[in-house]
């Protein structure tokens, strides 16, 4: 039996994880969905993998850590700690020694790769910020209306605190990066990985919140070495 210690995004809802965790449990393995102290500004990296590593079960037997978005940063530090068998990236930032996570959105370039793929969609660039259209443009509707009525407000203290590890962990690592991801587009994902991790990503059906879109599609990726 696999432990998949599954990371959310900004905020650090475990909520995110909820239509992919009982499909993996289903498969018999166990599914821990890691609740983040992403509200709180006196908590940064350090506090986010204790969170998790807190979570999982004293002896998880063979661990796969899984990171969406903002949690790539915390994938990894989890992983070394806990000796786990493989990363798992899903439309993640993807961290470089003295990153910080503020810095990391300059340095790969994600505003003129999300502005690039606007325009080749046929979406007005220019058209500010909309949560439901960035985020939500493929998530059922039903699963969307609950989203918006909760969610914790993502503190800043993460974002100036450098990455606290010195190197990529030496632990396979696998890139999900959804088709249709808007703000961290597929090719942007692709360029960061082969730089990065000197890995080319496999790409799903679905947006940045693609475990909420495309649940099935997710859990095949994970389940797919099991």
């Amino acid at each position: 039996m696999t432990t998949f210690a599954l990371i959310p995004g900004a905020g650090g809802d475990a909520w995110y994880w909820h239509r992919v965790q009982p499909i993996l449990e289903a498969a018999g393995h166990r599914a821990v969905a890691a609740e983040l102290p992403g509200d709180d500004p006196a908590a940064g990296w350090e506090e986010y993998a204790k969170s998790v590593t807190d979570a999982l079960p004293p002896e998880p037997g063979e661990l796969v850590v899984v990171g969406q978005s903002m949690g790539g940063f915390t994938a990894p530090v989890v992983a070394q700690r806990r000796g786990a068998r493989r990363i798992v990236l899903v439309n993640a930032m993807i961290p470089r020694p003295g990153e910080t996570g503020g810095a990391w959105w300059d340095n790969v370039g994600q505003a003129a790769a999300a502005r690039a793929y606007a325009v080749e969609q046929g979406r007005d660039p220019d058209a500010g910020f909309d949560l439901r259209e960035l985020f939500f443009h493929d998530v059922p509707a039903e699963v969307t209306e609950r989203a918006m009525t909760g969610g914790k407000e993502q503190a800043d203290t993460p974002f100036g605190q450098v990455w606290p590890l010195d190197a990529w962990p030496d632990i396979p690592t696998t890139v999900l990066t959804g088709a249709d991801d808007r703000l961290f587009p597929a090719v942007l994902q692709a360029r960061v990985a082969r730089e990065r991790l000197g890995r080319t990503p496999a790409v799903l059906p679905g947006g940045h919140l693609i475990a909420l879109g495309h649940p099935e599609a997710v859990a095949a990726a994970l389940l797919a070495d099991h």
